[in-house]
């Protein structure tokens, strides 16, 4: 059962305080594959790059790591070509979502692998900016580009911000950012939209389906924790 008796709440991102919606999705596969096509100059047609893009993301988790692999295309130059394609405005924000985060007694932070740039323009799209007006975050920060690599980002997060990874919950929608928050002690909550893909990973402590639900219950889940330290 997850322990929710933490002080720093740190948020994930794409397809987590907003929704990447199927066709959503294909359009960022679509800008992955114009990326490395026309930027970056891997020699396939547009069909072949798009249909790599998909084989890419089922097997390492990033839609853009094949091109790394496959084409000696650097990780740097994948991430910020595709990010200065990313489209934004298709995205359709949460509706109340900002309150019920204001309603939150903890710190929140937000850690995404989109560019620094580019979680500005989301958050603002989507109505945030102000809330997490520089507590947001990019692995572009800390020179890196994945979060699903290793945990040390994790770490130079914390020490960033100047807290404890077990004084906090990381919550994200792919499984494979959770294994390398848990690796160092956080508190890990996975977001999920169809069946719960990963309910035997032992490095996912709770898992809700929708933003909205995990919203709904963490109120209920502090109250706990307030109790529990009231006995205590």
């Amino acid at each position: 059962m997850a322990d929710f008796c933490r002080n720093n709440l740190i948020w994930d991102l794409d397809n987590t305080l907003y929704r990447i919606t199927p066709e959503f999705a294909d359009m960022l596969d679509e800008a992955t594959a114009v990326a490395a096509i026309e930027d970056l100059g891997v020699p396939l047609s547009f069909d072949e790059a798009k249909a790599k893009v998909k084989e890419s993301y089922a097997t390492y988790r990033d839609g853009g790591e094949i091109f790394v692999r496959e084409y000696g295309i650097s990780p740097k130059d994948m991430f910020f070509a595709y990010h200065k394609r990313k489209p934004i405005e298709p995205i359709v924000p949460y509706e109340g979502v900002l309150e019920k985060l204001s309603n939150i007694p903890l710190n929140q932070y937000i850690f995404s692998t989109s560019t620094h740039e580019v979680c500005e323009k989301i958050l603002h799209h989507i109505g945030l900016y102000d809330f997490f007006k520089g507590r947001f975050f990019s692995v572009e920060d800390f020179e890196c580009y994945k979060k699903n690599e290793n945990s040390d980002v994790y770490k130079k997060l914390c020490e960033k911000l100047g807290i404890r990874p077990n004084d906090c919950i990381f919550v994200d929608d792919s499984y494979s950012n959770l294994e390398f928050a848990k690796e160092i002690g956080m508190t890990t909550v996975r977001i999920y939209y169809n069946s719960n893909s990963a309910k035997d990973k032992s490095y996912i402590d709770a898992a809700y389906k929708g933003l909205n639900a995990f919203l709904d219950d963490f109120p209920k889940q502090l109250e706990m924790c307030r109790l529990k330290h009231l006995v205590l």
